[in-house]
């Protein structure tokens, strides 16, 4: 039972740091300079960080990747109220790095010893 609900805030973890990824992409895309690639690899760069910890699903990675999300939370935030061009793009980034904190949280209170 521990280790079904484990393999799952372990998916949900990764599923929603992928989806974060896959929104910051696309709101840096959907800016007034598509072709500033090297602004969105800046922007992944707290995303991928946690990410060799989070595949071996260690506990104290997932305790500081919380602390990787407020990048793209004040990112998404300030856009949504700032910038109407982009504001679609901001707010799936809003909502995806919330669904990445709970899901992080989900995995911490799931692997307690």
């Amino acid at each position: 039972m521990r280790a079904d609900r484990l393999r799952t805030a372990r998916r949900l973890t990764l599923g929603a740091m992928l989806l974060l990824g896959v929104c910051v992409v696309a709101a840096a895309l959907a800016g007034p300079r598509p072709d500033n690639v090297a602004w969105t690899a800046v922007l992944l760069v707290p995303l991928l960080l946690p990410l060799p910890g989070l595949l071996r699903s260690d506990r104290r990675t997932c305790a500081w990747a919380t602390l990787c999300v407020a990048p793209y939370f004040v990112y998404g935030l300030t856009e949504v109220v700032a910038n109407p061009a982009v504001r679609g793009a901001a707010a799936a980034v809003l909502f995806a790095s919330l669904a990445w904190f709970v899901s992080l949280v989900f995995f911490l209170r799931v692997s307690r010893p």
